[in-house]
């Protein structure tokens, strides 16, 4: 799904099941608030979007009639993400859809009523969101985009197409708890790889080629990119960097690998999208978030770009394309 896709999406959803429609005509339609860190043209964004919407249709829900989508396009700016936050609390919505952490924080500090669902935060409770997951307790709930374990899994798939690494660098957000609790769960199992980790922040895109630059400079060197908003904003900055200093990298979604990345394993992000649309349902239909658990994504994907591993004169193991969910050639 890209761009016009994104937009029929939304239009599909004004027409669907226009039975439901008819028989809630006469109740105010629910106000649905979306915030998200990207501008309007992030086609990644459009097309998570649109997997949303479109899983909303299928639960009846139509714009127009019964529905209202207040959308707001924030950037991965921290201060344009607060103003929307707080913009968006004071138009009372029904519902507030906040894409990840970047997000999740801001709202949560402009309202603790509104009930907010998450479709992709790495660690809801060390960031303070909800209690637990099993009983989030208060007025937000959602999913996770990965646990922290999933770390080792990266440096293992790594040291499977580069096994004379010795250096990894993990780019992570150090302003987000979730960028800290990623780099512990790397480094917890470096050891037994032979492998050193060094943290790479992700700031910004001067700090980004910088330290990517840098770190290209010595052999034996491979990325881990963690999860974050600037890791999505920058996505093609790092890409581009790591493949032009022939550093071998891991990331954590598909659409990275899609994008000239060497590999990615993570979670199915639409399908996150979709499952978030469920939450939303039961919530404007009476359920209350405190008592829906956070749940872990139920599908990965292993996606290798064959082209890029040529490029960067690396073999990719027979046993690694045969376990992956999408070879790129």
């Amino acid at each position: 799904m890209r761009r016009r896709d994104f937009f029929r999406a939304i239009a599909g959803l004004a027409m669907a099941c226009p039975a439901l429609a008819r028989g809630q005509q006469r109740d105010q339609p629910k106000r649905i608030g979306v915030l998200l860190p990207a501008a309007a043209d992030d086609q990644e964004y459009q097309t998570w979007v649109g997997a949303f919407l479109q899983a909303l249709a299928q639960q009846g829900w139509n714009i127009g009639s019964n529905l209202r989508i207040d959308l707001h396009w924030a950037t991965a700016d921290a201060a344009s993400i607060r103003k929307h936050s707080i913009e968006l609390v004071t138009r009372s919505p029904d519902i507030i859809l906040a894409a990840g952490t970047s997000t999740v924080g801001p709202v949560l500090q402009a309202t603790r009523e509104v009930p907010v669902v998450f479709p992709t935060v790495v660690d809801p409770v060390g960031a303070g969101f909800v209690e637990s997951l099993a009983r989030p307790g208060g007025n937000a709930t959602g999913f996770l985009l990965y646990e922290y374990g999933l770390g080792g899994k990266w440096l293992e798939l790594l040291k499977q197409v580069a096994p004379g690494l010795t250096r990894v660098g993990v780019l992570r957000d150090p302003t987000t708890p979730s960028g800290s609790g990623q780099l512990g769960a790397i480094q917890a199992v470096a050891s037994s790889l032979g492998v050193e980790v060094q943290p790479l922040n992700i700031r910004d895109g001067a700090e980004i080629e910088r330290d990517i630059t840098k770190f290209g400079g010595v052999p034996n060197n491979g990325l881990i990119l963690t999860g974050s908003g600037p890791a999505i904003v920058f996505h093609d900055l790092i890409i581009r960097l790591a493949n032009k200093h022939k550093i071998p990298a891991v990331y954590y979604e598909r659409f990275f690998a899609a994008a000239g990345g060497l590999l990615s394993y993570g979670a199915d992000r639409i399908d996150q999208y979709r499952r978030a649309a469920g939450y939303v349902d039961r919530i404007l239909r009476g359920e209350r978030p405190g008592d829906l658990p956070v749940q872990a994504p139920i599908k990965y994907e292993l996606v290798v770009n064959l082209k890029t591993a040529k490029e960067l004169s690396l073999t990719v193991p027979p046993s690694l394309l045969a376990s992956a969910y999408e070879v790129i050639e």
